[in-house]
């Protein structure tokens, strides 16, 4: 997770690629979109690396695996 920092000085501390101003959310959100990972740094980032993307997408695993989830069950 070194790739990826939080800065309260960053995008009001959005997760950004270290060095960068690029959000975890917005490489995601291209991801999303169905762009390869070529495709954004070619249409998007030409400075990232391909392990700068690999990194947010580990990085949103991370979140969920540590999410705590509460499940409650109602009687009917």
């Amino acid at each position: 997770m070194e790739r990826i920092i939080v800065d309260p000085n960053i995008h009001f501390g959005k997760p950004v690629i270290k060095g960068t101003r690029i959000t975890v959310q917005n490489v995601l959100e291209l991801i999303k979109e169905g762009l390869t990972f070529d495709q954004i740094i070619h249409d998007y980032y030409p400075d990232l690396k391909k392990d700068d993307i690999l990194a947010c997408v580990q990085y949103a695993i991370a979140l969920v695996a540590a999410e705590d989830i509460h499940i409650s069950s109602v009687a009917a």
